[in-house]
């Protein structure tokens, strides 16, 4: 019994000096991390062994480093120069853009063009219609590529593609592609010619388990077709009627067709996962700069467990300061660090209008929960929160004062501020931004308002509920 007894405390405190060692670790997740240990030992520090850090590995670090290093001495001009913050941004927004740029390198370029598609049939008829157009490469990254219609459709084009001359690379993730991986589609598609990789692969989860994490994932969605022309949103290559969850389907998505020199930055971050993934050098990437006489200014913003903590809260709070007159945000998966949800009802407090569209059905229990604890502070702050009851939202916009945009992978929650690879692409621009604004409206239009007092008429169970699990957000 003492050497249970010896063991057990063992065990406790040699996770509990670890997590105090970490200065990475903000505060509550510090706390959450106590909480768990403490109430439930041995679990708590299984759990810990496994998803308790976000280091993605020493030798995955490394050449992460070696890839960057590649870009900034092969492409430093196609990722656009800082100064041009200074030139072609309006100075309220400068801040965020400038922000954005001190992430990974890409910086705001003039003479982009941007077509938001009407829904996921258009996407893909007209993703199909730019591969089958290709005359020299396409080059496809998704994090979840599924074998329905839309999965299907793809990897016959970039087929076609192949067998006609055109170089393509295509890639997916590991974990959220685990299907097709193994499909004998994915073997048609090597055979026909596509130069296929995996995105952070299982093939040796024991290695990944004892060096790194497995929840550790590529969320990116990225589409280039000869470096002119770039798909940019939130849709997987797969249905609205995502087979995997359909009980929560449709999923509702956005997507936007852009050209100009933002193609060439979102080529540059396939490339660098490309060249992790395979270990080839940037030489076999074509880059061109596609810059139109006319355009907006827009920029690359690519984030993920190899570069800064906190780079993604810290843009969106820094976007939120920004915000003038109006803000209106959309995301599936609300769980913000104190940094989010502090610049979000400060906006709120100094007069800017704060829409918030969530789904009213989550696919993940636990994020609803988690999400509906912020609810109250909020609503407080003077945000107006939309439940939208047309499917799972998965659409992650945001649009500032009817000229600035954000769009791409990233959630606001603790996955695609810390765990996730994620893409997106901030621009300044009026019509694209007033056509993001328009379907935002389209969103709230099937949504319902969430008042104050239903809020705080939800009973008891329920609120503790929400409170117990943003409480060990930082663990989950």
């Amino acid at each position: 019994m003492t050497i249970i007894l010896v063991l057990h405390t063992l065990l406790v405190l040699t996770f509990t000096i670890r997590i105090l060692l970490r200065d990475d670790l903000s505060p509550p997740g510090r706390l959450a991390w106590f909480v768990v240990l403490n109430l439930l030992p041995y679990f708590g520090s299984a759990i810990y062994f496994l998803f308790g850090e976000t280091d993605i590995g020493n030798r995955a670090s490394k050449r992460h480093k070696e890839v960057f290093r590649e870009i900034r001495a092969k492409a430093s001009w196609f990722m656009g120069d800082a100064t041009n913050t200074e030139t072609l941004i309006d100075p309220v927004y400068r801040p965020a853009f400038r922000y954005a740029g001190s992430i990974n390198g890409f910086h705001p370029s003039t003479g982009n063009t941007a077509e938001l598609m009407r829904d996921g049939d258009e996407t893909l008829s007209r993703m199909v219609a730019d591969i089958d157009a290709a005359t020299d490469h396409v080059h496809v990254l998704y994090y979840i590529w599924l074998d329905d219609n839309t999965g299907h459709a793809i990897a016959e084009a970039l087929i076609r593609a192949a067998q006609r001359g055109v170089v393509c690379r295509a890639m997916a993730d590991g974990l959220g592609s685990r299907a097709i991986i193994n499909s004998p589609l994915w073997q048609r598609m090597k055979e026909a010619g596509v130069r296929m990789a995996v995105a952070l692969s299982l093939k040796h989860p024991i290695r990944t388990i004892l060096t790194s994490r497995l929840d550790l994932r590529n969320h990116r969605k990225i589409t280039v077709i000869d470096a002119r022309i770039t798909y940019c949103g939130s849709r997987n290559s797969a249905d609205p009627e995502f087979l995997i969850k359909a009980k929560y389907a449709p999923w509702v998505d956005i997507m936007l067709r852009f050209t100009g020199p933002v193609v060439v930055q979102n080529q540059l971050l396939f490339a660098s996962d490309w060249m992790q993934a395979t270990n080839e050098s940037l030489d076999g990437i074509p880059l061109s700069s596609g810059r139109g006489k006319e355009g907006f200014p827009a920029q690359v913003m690519g984030v993920g467990p190899t570069e800064r903590h906190g780079a993604t809260p810290h843009l969106f709070a820094n976007l939120f300061a920004c915000a003038q007159s109006e803000l209106t945000l959309s995301t599936p998966y609300f769980v913000p660090d104190a940094t989010v949800l502090e610049a979000l009802c400060a906006a709120a407090y100094r007069g800017v209008k704060v829409a918030l569209i969530f789904p009213k059905i989550n696919d993940s229990l636990i994020v609803a929960a988690a999400s509906r604890s912020y609810y109250h502070r909020l609503l407080d702050a003077g945000c107006v929160i939309h439940e939208f009851k047309g499917g799972l939202l998965h659409a992650k916009t945001l649009t500032i004062d009817g000229k600035i945009s954000l769009i791409g992978s990233s959630n606001l929650d603790l996955r695609s501020f810390d765990l996730n690879y994620e893409n997106n692409i901030l621009l300044q621009d009026e019509a694209t931004t007033q056509a993001i604004t328009e379907r935002q409206q389209s969103y709230i239009s099937q949504s319902e308002v969430v008042t104050l007092p239903e809020v705080l008429a939800w009973h008891y169970h329920e609120r503790i509920w929400h409170n117990v699990i943003a409480t060990i957000g930082p663990v989950l």
